[in-house]
């Protein structure tokens, strides 16, 4: 395989434990509509909100014909609220800090408008030389369409990516990209295991 000359991040559940923020966030939303919240340990719907962009999470929870107005509904919901819910994933900014002095760094998320306000909370956004999200594509995760065009705004080969991620959506669109992917913290089929960050920035600054 050639060497990788650029990496690419899923943010949640690889940056940020986010699911108690992304479960009130999709929570409050329900509840305009008066539904019934998601609970932590309904596991498959939690992991849709975790995992999925939000037309697919809303026409899921509240069915297609209410799907428009609850992006609307979203669209006036300032997220902002929900971002201290968010926690760093352990040694993330070290690793983000040392990877960015040698690679060109993305990230490629299902998430929305949100991503940037993340960022910019946390004091990130100087290690991503390009942010992708589900509002840039025409199709969102686990189709190839992110990482495409991820791969085409930092002029590399795909070939020369790795892509971080940590769900089957992850895996399937870096498969269909033509993208190395590493699976963080999961056990998914892939080119690399990666148990945390500090490992990361190990195998591809400090070794080398």
């Amino acid at each position: 395989m050639k060497r990788v000359a650029g990496i690419i991040f899923d943010c949640d559940g690889v940056l940020f434990e986010s699911r108690a923020a992304n479960l009130a966030y999709y929570n409050a939303i329900l509840e305009i509509f008066g539904e019934s919240p998601v609970e932590p340990d309904d596991n498959v719907r939690a992991h849709l909100c975790h995992t999925a962009a939000s037309p697919e999470v809303f026409r899921v929870l509240l069915g297609e014909e209410r799907m428009t107005a609850a992006l609307e509904a979203a669209r006036l919901l300032d997220y902002r609220q929900f971002i201290p819910a968010m926690q760093p994933e352990p040694g993330m900014t070290a690793a983000l800090a040392g990877l960015s002095s040698r690679f060109p760094l993305a990230i490629a998320t299902n998430r929305g408008g949100s991503m940037l306000e993340i960022l910019e909370h946390f004091g990130l956004s100087g290690y991503f030389q390009e942010v992708v999200t589900s509002r840039d594509v025409p199709r969102p995760k686990p189709y190839p369409d992110m990482l495409i065009e991820a791969a085409r705004r930092l002029a590399l080969k795909p070939d020369r990516i790795l892509f971080v991620g940590d769900s089957e959506l992850d895996r399937s669109a870096a498969v269909a990209a033509g993208i190395r992917f590493a699976a963080y913290r999961n056990n998914l089929p892939a080119d690399l295991q990666i148990d945390s960050h500090q490992q990361l920035l190990e195998l591809f600054v400090a070794g080398t």
